[in-house]
């Protein structure tokens, strides 16, 4: 294996992976807050972490931990609106949520712990912050004292004296500094609690992550993953009574996830710019997505476009019509032997150098792009088929294996083309039928020798938003364009 190397947001440079117990990586991501579907925010995230995982499990045995808050203030402000149970409204949206994922190839963590399911741990942690003087009662809520701790800030390369409470940091006159954060709320009527040694209440936000990570990954562990979003103040805040509870390093390496830019501003419901992932399935494949979020690099801002969407759907459609030949292509019998094509035993090496120099997907899909050229020429150029066929079947033994570390090629190629057919014609409004009753009539003409009818038809049909291909004695058609986001 060649050194992995990865962005560390705390040190601020690519530094080499080595993890803390030789062989294993821990890794917890920060998990959705259930009070609502799913929004694209959530799939970048979580396409790239899953994609990051993926990779690591190549090379190491991993523990992945994500997280759902379901207890929190948007829950019971979304559930008050709807008139239901807090717990009802949470449950609902974790189902959406696995659905949402399963659907974009993410799958699983090891353990998907709930902050309802882990009170006594959030408990204890912070009874521990309380007693070393960490933290401090006010009006039935308990508060994280951050003058109490000398390096608070040193993730989000902020000085204490130019900090502002930021977002979700509640300012009120019952905290000693503004940036003092709630570990524990008091009760308020009509809201979920739980008995504590403070009385009744639930847990803030930040406390959850820490007490949940150090159930099942330990008071240190390897890499502490989530959007660019998520370093101040939740981040800062899990390191400030993480590190103040144990006396230790909270994460060894920190990894942050670029935003999703809509017309160059951020995703936002103000700003009426926000989509679910459900919005865009509607109208684009999930490989579609998953492969238009991989094209970006993880940490650096995506610019989400309808244009993006569909000349990615179009690379989609361009890759599974390649591997469909490649499949049609591939015999049975060895792969082992020299190659005639230097590229093909190259192939496996460049995606583990290009995901080792901190998972840099732009660069696989790269390279992806000019072995599929290649695996064109190969399977058009006359020549030795015995050793064409060897080839092939190395290429294709390769591309499943890459494949399988960044969530592509899985499915068989014929599968998801028909997809992607099913798709486009049911977004475009085109009744198939139609399609192919006026294709046979231009096939008529044609026989006929009718060519001016024949033109006709092809314009009317054309009109529709369906390209018409002529291939010898065949004719076939397909959707030109998706139609735009709403």
């Amino acid at each position: 294996m060649q050194q992995l190397r990865m962005f560390d947001t705390l040190a601020g440079e690519k530094r080499d992976f080595v993890p803390q117990i030789e062989g294993h990586a821990g890794v917890y991501v920060c998990g959705p807050t259930v009070y609502d579907m799913a929004h694209i925010g959530h799939a970048r995230a979580y396409v790239a972490f899953d994609t990051i995982v993926r990779f690591l499990r190549r090379h190491f045995k991993v523990t992945y931990v994500r997280n759902f808050t379901d207890v929190d203030d948007k829950i019971i402000r979304r559930a008050a609106e709807l008139g239901e149970n807090p717990t009802a409204v949470s449950e609902r949206f974790i189902v959406a949520f696995r659905e949402d994922m399963a659907r974009l190839g993410v799958l699983p963590a090891d353990v998907e712990p709930k902050v309802t399911e882990h009170i006594d741990e959030i408990i204890a942690i912070t009874k521990t912050l309380v007693d070393a003087g960490f933290a401090y009662m006010s009006n039935g809520d308990v508060y994280y004292a951050v003058d109490r701790f000398a390096e608070y800030g040193k993730l989000a390369k902020r000085k204490r004296d130019d900090m502002d409470a930021g977002v979700r940091v509640e300012v009120s006159e019952i905290k000693r500094n503004p940036l003092d954060f709630a570990l524990w709320k008091g009760a308020k009527e009509g809201e979920p609690f739980w008995d504590s040694p403070w009385g009744p209440g639930r847990p803030g936000w930040h406390i959850e992550c820490s007490a949940m990570s150090r159930t099942y990954l330990g008071e240190t562990f390897d890499i502490h993953a989530g959007g660019k979003d998520l370093i101040f103040p939740h981040h800062e805040n899990e390191i400030a009574q993480s590190e103040a509870a144990h006396g230790k390093p909270f994460a060894r390496y920190w990894l942050h996830n670029g935003f999703v830019n809509i017309d160059n501003e951020k995703m936002s419901k103000s700003l009426g710019n926000f989509f679910t992932i459900r919005d865009v399935l509607k109208r684009f494949d999930p490989l579609t997505l998953r492969l238009y979020l991989l094209s970006t690099h993880y940490r650096s801002p995506i610019s989400f476009s309808d244009a993006g969407l569909q000349e990615a759907q179009n690379r989609l459609r361009y890759l599974m019509q390649t591997m469909a030949r490649l499949e049609a292509s591939v015999t049975e019998g060895s792969i082992e032997g020299s190659m005639r094509a230097p590229w093909v035993s190259e192939m496996v090496d460049r995606f583990e150098s290009a995901m080792a120099d901190d998972f840099n997907t732009p660069r696989v899909l790269g390279d992806l792009s000019e072995a599929f050229k290649l695996i064109n020429e190969t399977i058009d150029q006359p020549g030795d088929r015995d050793v064409d066929a060897r080839t092939l079947r190395v290429v294709f033994s390769h591309l499943k294996n890459i494949g399988s570390s960044i969530g592509l090629f899985e499915e068989l190629s014929a599968d998801v083309l028909a997809r992607l057919d099913t798709l486009e014609v049911s977004v475009a409004g085109i009744d198939p039928k139609v399609v192919d009753e006026l294709v046979a009539a231009r096939i008529k003409a044609r026989a006929e020798k009718d060519f001016v009818r024949a033109d006709e038809i092809r314009a009317s049909i054309e009109s529709m938003g369906v390209m018409i291909k002529d291939a010898g004695n065949t004719t076939t058609w397909e959707i030109k364009k998706t139609l735009p986001l709403e």
